[in-house]
């Protein structure tokens, strides 16, 4: 049984693989000796990652691709998508060429606002809790002035507080709902920064309130903190175009619609195939979240859970047809930042966001919602024509080749071989089989 070390953070990194090595991989110098040869070369570069997280002992890398001819709003864009998953950029790619000679995206930004909660236990009249913050709600406020100077000054900042009482869905409890503008900032550090300052101040205020002294029960602060569910920081993608141009692999551009719409329906109806659909979707948006630095953790449990507003988990996507035309469209809750944070640290994000022309936070919403809907549209596109696996296992068909070692005439060969038949593992190994 391996023994468990105190003060790991405090070694060096060199430090840090030995004792590795001296406790996981004393038989595999192989494992080890990978950590190095995924350093940076430069040493300052290397030396910025290294500061990122606690306990770095090498990087890990993920593609990062570009999926060009995306025009949205009549403004023509290629987007930057960091993931590993083989069929994702081109499917990418595919979408936005089909819907750049049908018109492209046009998308629009219906909220930007964010929130947060101080979370109180109060088992006191309900009445004297909520007097007292009618009567200091704007002293509360007023707590953060300095704070927030910055941010008001750009146009943002705390627009309301309110109380909210919660008591029936758990005894005591009750919690002031904060509701922020942070602009260009994803602002989580900002937002958490404001609830911990007011909550200092409403405890302050609490112990010397009259009422609370005089039935000696006062309420306290459980915690404070930002939430990543935020359904009114919400951004609407969509695509249309008359039925006629939409014919589509031998069926007419009614049937393909058909079909395409039909596919949104059941997803809309059937959470099993809605989680998958929804996924699809999140391979988008994940991957430009990913490349412009910003959480995409946050931004996956925020969209799930808006997956479920109506009670139900359904398909994020939506589709019609109406007097002729195909309509199909997206809306996403995206707290999306393009200042803060790795945005101005990590090289690659700030590529990114140069190759998209340093949006502000509204614009990368916008164009991450358009990357999840090309996305959604992709896979529905294959699923209701060709099936799934014929364009993903094409694309992972390079990733078999290198799991089973080919070399470049194999893969040239297979490549060409594989063009009009079924790909799977047994079938390429066979091939290379006979090919050695």
């Amino acid at each position: 049984m391996k023994n468990p070390i105190s003060g790991f953070y405090k070694k060096s990194k060199q430090e840090k693989i030995d004792w590795l090595r001296k406790h996981y991989f004393q038989q595999d110098e192989d494992t080890l000796s990978v950590l190095a040869s995924y350093w940076h070369s430069d040493a300052e570069v290397q030396a910025l990652h290294d500061e990122f997280i606690e306990n770095t002992v090498s990087n890990f890398f993920l593609p990062l691709g570009i999926a060009p001819n995306f025009k949205i709003n009549d403004k023509l864009l290629a987007i930057p998508m960091a993931i590993e998953e083989s069929s994702v950029v081109a499917a990418a790619s595919n979408a936005a060429k089909f819907w750049l000679e049908r018109g492209g995206f046009k998308t629009e930004v219906i909220s930007s606002t964010k929130n947060g909660q101080i979370h109180i236990s109060y088992f006191g009249n309900p009445h004297t809790l909520f007097d007292f913050f009618e009567t200091y709600q704007s002293q509360l406020m007023a707590s953060i002035e300095e704070i927030q100077k910055n941010m008001k000054a750009r146009g943002g900042g705390l627009l309301s507080l309110s109380l909210i009482d919660s008591h029936k869905e758990l005894e005591g409890y009750y919690q002031l709902h904060a509701t922020f503008e942070t602009l260009d900032a994803m602002g989580a550090n900002f937002i958490n920064s404001c609830l911990e300052t007011i909550a200092e101040c409403f405890e302050n205020l609490a112990k010397h309130h009259p009422e609370f002294v005089k039935q000696g029960t006062f309420p306290f602060v459980e915690m404070s903190i930002l939430s990543n569910y935020v359904p009114e920081c919400l951004v609407r993608a969509e695509v249309s175009c008359e039925l006629s141009k939409l014919e589509e692999a031998a069926l007419s551009g009614e049937e393909f619609a058909r079909r395409l719409v039909r596919a949104v329906q059941i997803a809309e109806v059937e959470p099993r195939r809605a989680v998958t659909h929804n996924k699809g979707i999140m391979n988008g948006v994940d991957a430009v979240v990913l490349a412009t630095g910003n959480d995409f953790r946050a931004i996956e449990a925020g969209v799930h859970a808006y997956a479920c507003k109506d009670g139900k988990y359904a398909s994020l996507t939506h589709a019609e047809i109406k007097e002729g035309v195909f309509r199909f469209w997206i809306e996403i809750p995206l707290a999306l930042g393009t200042v803060g944070g790795l945005t101005s640290l990590h090289p690659m994000v700030r590529f990114s966001l140069g190759l998209l022309g340093n949006p502000t936070a509204r614009e990368l919403m916008e164009i991450t919602a358009v990357a999840g809907l090309a996305q959604n549209f992709a896979a529905l596109r294959s699923l209701v024509t060709t099936g799934i696996q014929k364009g993903h296992m094409k694309m992972h068909l390079a990733n078999i080749l290198n799991q089973l070692g080919a070399n470049d005439i194999q893969k040239e060969q297979a490549t060409l071989y594989f063009e009009n038949q079924t790909i799977s593992v047994k079938a390429v190994e066979e091939f290379l089989n006979k090919h050695k």
